[in-house]
């Protein structure tokens, strides 16, 4: 059976948790990077590991030290466009912590990691104090991703819905703890 600890990335952890993100991008979204969209991915210290209300949390396997799954938080809400101008006006940039990049490697999944890696990220919202909700979005088309983002948290737009179906993607509301 196989260990994991899960802690605040440091500079060091940041090529692993690069790789785990190119990875799922490419594998799991067939998306490939997209500099408008995955940014963040590049530069992760400068997206989560510099500014003070944001994080990313690694899980590592204990038996070999690498980084298997992430999990970040930000204090940006959903941008107008692409996002529906109603989403962006309920989840302000500054009130609103938004988590993303939650990403396991396919062969540490169904373990627990990415609920004990959201588990995590609320907290950190918390004990923030400035947040007032929490956000995130996902691509339905993603194995397993709209069910467990279904067990945690409420739906608040399913685009799939609009007239058009919009860009497909279905937008969350976890509850503050």
């Amino acid at each position: 059976m196989l260990n994991y600890r899960i802690r605040s990335a440091t500079p060091d952890d940041l090529d692993g948790a690069r790789a785990v993100m190119l990875d799922t991008v490419y594998r799991d979204f067939g998306t490939g990077y997209v500099p408008r969209w995955h940014g963040d991915i590049i530069d992760p210290a400068g997206a989560y590991l510099a500014p003070a209300r944001h994080t990313l949390l690694v899980a590592l396997d204990e038996a070999g030290g690498q980084v298997v799954a992430t999990g970040a938080l930000d204090a940006r809400g959903p941008a107008h466009p692409p996002n529906p101008r109603h989403l962006a006006e309920r989840y302000p940039s500054g009130t609103t912590a938004q988590l993303r990049r939650v990403y396991v490697r396919p062969e540490h999944r169904r373990r627990g990691l990415a609920r004990r890696l959201v588990r995590e990220l609320l907290a950190f919202a918390a004990a923030d104090g400035g947040y007032r909700a929490v956000y995130l979005h996902t691509d339905p088309a993603v194995p397993g991703a709209e069910a467990f983002w279904r067990s945690l948290a409420e739906v608040v737009h399913d685009e799939r819905q609009d007239p058009g179906g919009g860009q497909g993607i279905v937008h969350f509301e976890v509850p503050m703890r």
